[in-house]
């Protein structure tokens, strides 16, 4: 266990509940944090067991946590499961929540519902893309750019329809932007490709951040040993070829946030190399260690990289990044493959001292 801050919550699967998973933060106006998650409550934990989305609230800046609640069911959608959740804060105030809706392979999209109580009470889901098909969009991935826009990143999979299955791993990705606070959304121009004979992955799990003004900073896990990454300087609409990044790493999600207290870029991802896995999964195997660094030149060049967790017996995965007065949480994946029913199983909320990043 790393002595980089320290764990203020675990979320532990039980009989019941065999995974709890995928999360994201908001905080409230009345200082409250709110961090939702996907809860399975049936009798699996994978993608496609049955999940509902679970709210819990600290007061205490994330030292203390209520009791879960269950506040959206995927039997109220027609559905066995929903899962993947973001938030943002809306130009009006309102707090918008985001969710995948899976009514299967060949139709698994994002919906944004709002609340202008605070998360008291929402609205109904409004579905955020209209090209159906198998489009993942990872938890904590939707941005408020700082002229107001929405706008997140989908990997868009191909599906062969009889019968309804991903007919290949390989993603293109499209960005779904709205001018009007989620009102409507429109698809950028082109999709993007990783236009190399050696994937079979494409681009997948894509996340993005804002640099500057109207420039875009993208990025996706890939199985070529690294995250690619691709730019925009128009805001969202066009983006250059993918290139390999600095980010090495299995096929696992990078995630990246701006510290707002000092501006540097902060990413947390699964290195390369990777380690001995035993009887591990071969596609979890590399995520037995998570790391973060952190940028003060907007990606150029980044810091020694700093372990949080490495455990061969565990996976780390799906960070969700929130930043309080003076602590970033950070919510992931940390199960056990031979305790829990999966590294997807539990979760793990992390408080690090800002000061202490470095």
């Amino acid at each position: 266990m790393s002595e980089k801050g320290r764990s203020v919550l675990e979320i532990v699967p039980n009989e019941e509940n065999k995974r709890n998973s995928e999360g994201a933060f908001i905080t409230l106006k009345d200082g409250r944090i709110l961090f939702a998650y996907t809860y399975y409550g049936g009798e699996g934990w994978r993608d496609d067991s049955q999940a509902d989305i679970a709210f819990i609230y600290s007061a205490d800046e994330g030292e203390t946590w209520s009791e879960k609640e269950i506040v959206f069911k995927a039997e109220d959608h027609g559905v066995k499961n929903i899962m993947s959740v973001s938030f943002a804060r809306l130009k009006n105030g309102d707090v918008a929540i985001f969710y995948l809706v899976k009514h299967g392979f060949e139709d698994t999209r994002l919906v944004m519902r709002r609340s202008s109580d605070e998360s008291e009470t929402w609205s109904q889901a409004k579905y955020c893309l209209e090209r159906k098909g198998f489009n993942v969009v990872n938890n904590d991935r939707v941005v408020s750019l700082s002229d107001g826009r929405l706008i997140f990143p989908s990997a868009h999979h191909g599906v062969r329809l009889q019968p309804a299955t991903p007919s290949f791993p390989y993603a293109i990705d499209y960005f779904y932007i709205s001018d009007d606070d989620g009102e409507t959304w429109f698809e950028n121009e082109f999709a993007t490709t990783l236009n190399s004979p050696h994937t079979r992955t494409g681009l997948q799990e894509p996340g993005l951040v804002e640099l500057a003004p109207g420039i875009l900073w993208a990025w996706a896990r890939t199985d070529m040993g690294r995250q690619y990454e691709f730019f925009s300087h128009d805001n969202g609409f066009r983006w250059s070829n993918p290139e390999a990044s600095y980010f090495t790493g299995p096929c696992s999600p990078l995630s990246v946030k701006q510290v707002p207290q000092t501006g540097e870029l902060l990413a947390v991802w699964n290195p390369i190399p990777e380690y001995p896995t035993g009887k591990l999964e071969v596609e979890y195997s590399a995520r037995k260690r998570l790391v973060y660094a952190t940028s003060d030149d907007k990606g150029a060049t980044w810091g020694q990289p700093v372990i949080i967790e490495d455990d061969d017996e565990c996976g780390y995965c799906y960070t969700a990044i929130h930043f309080t007065k003076d602590s970033v949480l950070l919510a992931y994946c940390a199960g056990n493959d031979f305790t829990d029913y999966s590294i997807l199983s539990r979760i793990r909320i992390r408080k690090i001292k800002i000061k202490d990043l470095g």
